[in-house]
């Protein structure tokens, strides 16, 4: 699940910033959609570790 949700932020910011924003350049955009995609996937592990710390006392 968690590997879905990194891969639909990716694809959800890569668009927002060349249809919305209008960023030319790809690099650019490149580099925003991964730290989107890496700040979503370490947010979820984090918030998931965190439920099983919770549920396994």
């Amino acid at each position: 699940m968690q590997e879905i949700l990194t891969v639909i932020a990716y694809l959800v910011v890569w668009l927002i910033c060349k249809e919305i924003v209008g960023i030319q350049s790809g690099l650019v955009t490149l580099i925003i959609s991964l730290g989107a995609a890496v700040l979503i996937y370490v947010l979820s592990a984090v918030r998931w570790r965190e439920n099983k710390k919770k549920y396994d006392r």
